[in-house]
């Protein structure tokens, strides 16, 4: 066997930063989470497209109180390595000095790895499908046709390849992709953003039915339901600022720059990228959004049409750059689709970094079949279970692109559902952690962490709730988001119990008593 080459830490503020700015992708959600959005209801069916906003802003503050709580665990434990959340669970136990708390360790991480891989895993595929509809939209804006499914499903498979292709070269070159990325994607995401507004203000067309009627209705939450709705979807847009923890092993100085990097990234494009772009986005909607069905030939206008479309920011781009750039909207249309496609790239490639490097760490510690913990010799990569990851991302982009988007929304939210459980775990375990220790804080180690814990069991609660008793697409997208949970739980929970029979470990292991 080939001698495995070394993990080396060449990543610096920059470069940790950067891998988690991918996952969040500001240029890529605007453009393919927008219709899912604006087609939101509340449980009576009735439209929560006025509350976008309002529920970015709630899902920000959720996603502030457990980035906090990652940032402070990262410092605690640079020494997680690949592990990152599943590291931090088992040792937020064992750390403690009552032996009797280190029977609840194991247990911990398997929980926390269960929730990880239900987030890490389902979510490349999703981000496969939601390519997929990027490129039919491009090919009917330039042909007037629509493509074939099977041609969907077949590129489906090569981007997953060509994405774990790069992830399987190493962390160096997904880090200078991923750099690139972000930077043509915030250019050209303030550059619609800013013609959004000046479509608006100037008024070019001379439209007489706003959305909203100005820009306080915009950012104002409309109703509680809304408020909930949109951010059980917006955390969609959020989640990413924590996969930078899991380069703790490729990181120059992790107990600093880890830290930094994981609010540093929320900060740049979730507090600044995303609320700059969803309110110019909102603010310039009215009657001249038109969208005509390409069956029915049912013409819908305003927020309406941008449900109805499957890229609702492709056609505000050639609105405004037809009215205000002189009759260039397909161009600049054109160049903001390929930014989104290098944005979704860079999310998947991100993704696939933070999935393989904790699959390898449970793989590691006997969690997880041992074919993952395949280092590569030369690239030093879980190359197995990026191939692996592609596989499994490839299925689910085939199943949303033929069975449509209420299989792929019923995905994704499984994907959310796993995003806030380990949320909610990780600031669980920064209170465990750092209870007792000198260094405690009583802001930074309890209340932030247990108001961040507070949220997540919220955006569960608004899951269960809001798609349960609502309309029957909502219900059957909640069945698909709970069929796949509750089958990646008992298939852990065969595992875990068959493997550990195997091996005579108990899942609550009582530590030795003291002589």
């Amino acid at each position: 066997m080939a001698e495995q080459a070394p993990v080396k830490p060449t990543l610096g503020l920059t470069g940790v930063t950067v891998n988690a700015m991918a996952l969040i992708a500001p240029g890529a959600f605007l453009w393919i989470t927008y219709q899912l959005q604006a087609a939101a209801t509340a449980p009576d069916g009735s439209s929560v497209a006025s509350d976008i906003w309002a529920g970015i802003g709630f899902a920000l503050i959720l996603a502030f109180l457990t980035a906090i709580s990652y940032a402070q665990l990262a410092r605690l434990y640079p020494e997680a390595g690949f592990g990152s959340c599943y590291y931090f669970a088992e040792k937020a136990f064992l750390d403690r000095a009552n032996k009797a708390h280190h029977r609840w360790a194991r247990l911990a991480k398997i929980v926390t790895g269960w929730a990880a891989h239900l987030f890490y895993w389902v979510y490349p595929g999703c981000m496969v499908a939601f390519m997929a509809t990027l490129v039919g939209y491009i090919y009917t804006k330039l042909t007037g046709g629509t493509l074939p499914v099977t041609v969907l499903v077949v590129f489906s498979a090569l981007f997953a390849a060509l994405t774990g292709y790069i992830a399987f070269r190493g962390v160096t070159g997904s880090t200078m992709t991923a750099l690139v990325i972000n930077v043509i994607q915030l250019s050209t995401l303030a550059l619609f953003s800013c013609l959004a507004i000046y479509y608006r203000l100037g008024n070019p067309e001379h439209a007489t039915d706003w959305s909203f009627t100005g820009a306080w209705d915009v950012i104002r939450p409309h109703s509680l339901s809304g408020v909930l709705v949109q951010s059980t979807l917006a955390i969609l847009i959020l989640f990413g600022f924590e996969s930078c923890s899991v380069f703790a092993a490729e990181t120059k100085d992790p107990r600093t720059n880890i830290p930094r990097a994981v609010i540093l990234s929320l900060v740049i494009q979730g507090l600044c990228a995303y609320l700059f772009e969803y309110f110019a986005a909102g603010y310039m909607v009215s009657e001249k959004l038109v969208y005509t069905g390409l069956k029915s030939q049912a013409v819908s206008t305003g927020m309406a049409a941008a449900a109805a479309s499957s890229a609702p920011i492709g056609d505000m781009a050639i609105l405004v750059g037809d009215s205000l750039l002189g009759g260039v909207g397909f161009g600049l249309m054109m160049s903001i689709a390929v930014a989104v496609g290098l944005a979704i790239l860079g999310a998947t490639l991100s993704c696939f970094n933070t999935a393989v490097r904790v699959s390898y760490a449970m793989a590691q510690d006997r969690e997880m079949p041992g074919l993952l913990a395949a280092m590569h010799g030369r690239f030093a990569t879980p190359h197995r279970a990026i191939w692996a990851l592609v596989g499994v991302s490839t299925v689910i982009a085939a199943v949303g692109v033929l069975k449509g988007a209420v299989t792929l929304t019923g995905i994704t939210l499984a994907s959310n559902f796993g995003t806030f459980v380990l949320y909610g775990l990780t600031c669980l375990w920064t209170i465990i952690a750092f209870a007792g220790r000198e260094d405690y804080s009583v802001v930074k180690h309890l209340i932030i962490p247990g108001l961040g814990l507070i949220a997540n069991i919220t955006m569960l609660g608004a899951i269960l709730y809001l798609y349960v008793v609502g309309n029957a697409t909502a219900r059957t997208e909640a069945y698909i988001c709970f069929a796949i949970a509750g089958a990646w739980a008992l298939v852990s929970l065969v595992y875990v119990a068959v493997t550990s029979r195997r091996a005579g470990r108990a899942i609550l292991a009582t530590p030795p008593r003291a002589a």
